[in-house]
């Protein structure tokens, strides 16, 4: 007989994913289930699955283990903590307001922000703890770094940003972001040697009134509404090249986030809207 499992549908900003509690549902193999399950036509539909359970770390309130459509595994994902914040606090798991949240990149502090009547989240900002701009493992020039350096891809030369917020990414600016084909680049450069473990591509452009237009290319999931690592990602790369200052708002397909890479603890906090999409029941994959 088919094992049956209640779900919540969230999305940030619309980077939606499919939440199982798993404190009350196990669920044997995610890669598979969230292969399955996001599937837009047979499936739920969605960019993934998110996991969240008990955390082993005495320091941290809950856990989050977040897979994407194509089964593999991501470090982290700031729309979807923010999610987080709001299910457990209006599931009734927590009453905080400032929950620690265990990733595979480390514990983040998620700060809710509840409406007047203290009984919803109005918005999640989160702690996404300090960039990585040079990492051998994810970017394989000499010194692990690039700023604003030249790559070729299909017979078309890019000028990027390398950061990590955990997960890598690569941050494009261009001048018009609406005749680049996301697609064909997005997955090409994803997959480039110059990322060892491949990447999460941004092809952004600063507007003439200072908000970023960003569009994504997510590692495992291909184009989507939004990405929050990718919004701080982007963030951070106009601040280094000196296309923007410290706090940026940045202009997802989905919505828009806002980002400060804070000047006295050097940690990029991410703050935006989550929402519940809808609630029901699936069954675990044979």
């Amino acid at each position: 007989m088919a094992t049956t499992i209640k779900f919540s549908k969230m999305h940030g900003a619309g980077n939606d994913y499919i939440y199982v509690n798993t404190l009350l549902y196990n669920i044997p193999d995610p890669s598979k289930a969230s292969i399955v399950w996001s599937a837009p036509h047979t499936g739920i539909g969605s960019d993934g699955l998110v996991l969240i359970g008990e955390a082993k770390l005495p320091e941290a309130d809950f856990s989050m283990r977040i897979f994407n459509a194509d089964g593999s595994e991501a470090m982290m994902c700031g729309n979807a903590s923010r999610c987080i914040g709001k299910y457990l606090f209006e599931k009734g798991m927590t009453k905080k307001t400032e929950i620690r949240l265990l990733t595979l990149s480390g514990i983040k502090v998620l700060k809710l922000t509840l409406d007047k009547d203290n009984r919803k989240v109005d918005s999640v900002t989160v702690d996404m703890l300090k960039p990585i701009l040079a990492n051998k493992a994810q970017m394989a020039s000499e010194d692990g770094t690039m700023t604003d350096g030249l790559v070729d891809v299909i017979e078309k030369e890019f000028r990027g940003t390398f950061v990590s917020m955990g997960n890598p990414h690569f941050v494009i600016f261009v001048d018009d972001i609406e005749t680049i084909d996301i697609a064909r680049y997005g997955k090409a450069l994803e997959h480039d040697s110059l990322f060892p473990q491949r990447c999460n591509i941004e092809f952004a452009q600063v507007m003439s009134n200072g908000k970023i237009r960003t569009r994504v290319w997510e590692r495992g999931s291909g184009i989507t509404m939004a990405c929050g690592t990718g919004a701080c990602a982007t963030a951070v790369a106009a601040a280094i090249t000196g296309r923007a200052s410290r706090t940026s708002d940045i202009v997802m397909d989905g919505g828009t986030l806002h980002i400060e890479w804070n000047e006295s603890d050097n940690h990029v906090y991410l703050s935006g809207p989550s929402a519940f999409a809808f609630e029901g029941e699936v069954e675990l994959p044979e």
